[in-house]
């Protein structure tokens, strides 16, 4: 039959591999033991690709054995030219990936090649994709650390969380230590050290001088003898190596802090985290 073709198990049984041909591209569509499953995946998929209206939100079990995977591929393909393994649909502006029939992902047009090679998977309500062998979290490309908290690190501007779109994705607190909150009418940085307890570092107008402040603190606590495995975090985006060693020398560390560390003594490698 057409678009259906025989193969040998090893043990020599047959079974059927079933593929189209479409705009000058062999797509594979799945192999079944039965020809007649084997003819549905051929007759469903030339079904979605023959009729324009079939987007992906029109699947249904009607379609199997086309799996909804294979769907969405399939009218993308056919409305945007651009074959995608990937359950991925193409927008105007941006791109749907299709991680079930219930839960469509919007990403910006950028990361399109990111999401053509790399399969979302999902454990509860984290997503991640396998990358070199690594479990990499979808969050973390948004500079968002694995123990952030939804509506208290971070935020989605429009409410869905679905929508994966870099202007929809709000870091409040992007790291671990250094905390946005309110004081009266304004806006500050807190900064604390977990050394045997929460040692407050103070509170700062903007996020460049929280975590200058940050660095300055685990600076002194390793001048004393602390080992850790935390790492001193980067210069701030725009911020001159002057600038920060400036402001580096102009933040004052609470004088209780600077006692405490004058008498501490340890073998013990201590987390600041």
């Amino acid at each position: 039959m057409k678009g259906i073709f025989v193969a040998k198990k090893r043990d020599g049984s047959s079974y059927y591999r079933a593929s189209v041909t479409y705009k000058g591209k062999h797509i594979s569509l799945g192999s079944s033991d039965s020809m007649d499953t084997a003819s549905m995946l051929y007759e469903k998929a030339w079904a979605v690709i023959k009729d324009e209206k079939l987007t992906p939100d029109k699947y249904s079990k009607k379609f199997s054995p086309l799996s909804f995977h294979k769907f969405v591929c399939l009218a993308n393909f056919r409305d945007n030219n651009i074959y995608i393994k990937t359950p991925i649909y193409l927008h105007r502006t941006y791109f749907s990936y299709h991680l079930d029939m219930d839960t469509e992902l919007k990403f910006d047009l950028e990361d399109l090649f990111y999401y053509s090679s790399h399969t979302i998977q999902r454990r509860g309500n984290h997503l991640f994709v396998a990358d070199f062998g690594l479990q990499e979290r979808i969050l973390a490309r948004y500079d968002i650390p694995g123990f952030a908290v939804a509506g208290k690190d971070y935020r989605f501007v429009n409410g869905d969380p679905t929508d994966l779109r870099y202007s929809n994705v709000d870091v409040i607190n992007p790291v671990k230590n250094i905390r946005k909150r309110k004081e009266g009418r304004d806006e500050v940085y807190n900064v604390k050290m977990h050394i045997n307890g929460d040692w407050n570092i103070g509170s700062f107008p903007t996020h460049e001088m929280a975590v200058i402040a940050y660095n300055k603190a685990l600076d002194e606590a390793k001048k004393h003898g602390l080992k850790s495995r935390t790492e001193i975090l980067d210069i701030p985006d725009g911020l001159s190596h002057a600038l920060y060693a400036r402001i580096y020398s102009t933040i004052e560390l609470p004088r209780k802090y600077l006692e405490y560390l004058s008498n501490f003594k340890t073998e013990k490698p201590l987390n600041t985290e």
